[in-house]
Formats: structure tokens, C-alpha cells, sequence
């Protein structure tokens, strides 16, 4: 019964492996010869080089770790959520407002940073 489960299971993978990769190379290749070769006049490439592309993005952007970062993205909040859970409440409410000064300018306008940023008193240099 177990070995009919890894035969099938190994002749799914081999079924829909190269199907994969069969539709995203075409894929890649369908684009690339659609819109580049008019836009900034690049040549043509066949099915090889599209999946060559694809490879090679998945490699410099995704890496092999399942994904875009895999667990990583876990690993950092499981990191934070326990440095907070042994923060007293004062610590807490001083690291958040730490925080809300770092990024306190995110997603607000030039004039309205600026109203609300503490003035700094700088010695004036008058010539």
C-alpha cells in the first residue's frame, strides 16, 4: 500500500514538474517576445533561453528555500514577539515610541513632517 502511494506520488511529480516548467518558460517567452523586442529593442529569445531567465530570476530573487524567504519572514517576528512578551510595560511603550519616531514620517506629506518634527535648537551662525 505504501509503496503504491511514493509510485504515484513520484509519477505525479514527474507529470507536472516538466508541465510547469513547460507553461512558465512559454510563458516568459511569450512576454519577453511580445513587449521587449518594441519597447527598448532587445532581440527575440526561444523557449531555452526564457526558461535560462527563469531560472536564473528564481536564483538571484527567490533563492531555492521554498518561496520569497521561506521561514525567515517567522523567524523575526517569533524574534520580536519575544523580546516584547519580556519587556516590563514601561519598556514596551518606550520602544514603541521609539519606533514611531524612526518611521514617523511614512506616509505623510514634506509640510506635515515638518510641522510635527521636534525643533532642534542649533547655534545660529550669523556673517
Amino acid at each position: 500500500m505504501k509503496n503504491k502511494f511514493w509510485f504515484r506520488k513520484a509519477g505525479m511529480i514527474l507529470f507536472f514538474v516538466p508541465l510547469a516548467l513547460l507553461a512558465f518558460g512559454s510563458i516568459v517567452m511569450l512576454l519577453w517576445n511580445a513587449i521587449l523586442p518594441a519597447v527598448i529593442h532587445v532581440s527575440p529569445i526561444n523557449f531555452w533561453q526564457a526558461l535560462g531567465i527563469l531560472i536564473l530570476s528564481k536564483i538571484l530573487f527567490g533563492g531555492f528555500k521554498g518561496g520569497w524567504g521561506g521561514r525567515r519572514g517567522y523567524q523575526w517576528k517569533d524574534e520580536m514577539e519575544r523580546k516584547l512578551s519580556n519587556m516590563t510595560p514601561e519598556e514596551k511603550e518606550k520602544f514603541k515610541q521609539d519606533w514611531r519616531n524612526r518611521c514617523s514620517r511614512w506616509g505623510r506629506p514634506e509640510h506635515e513632517y515638518r510641522q510635527s518634527k521636534p525643533t532642534e535648537s542649533s547655534p545660529s551662525t550669523t556673517e
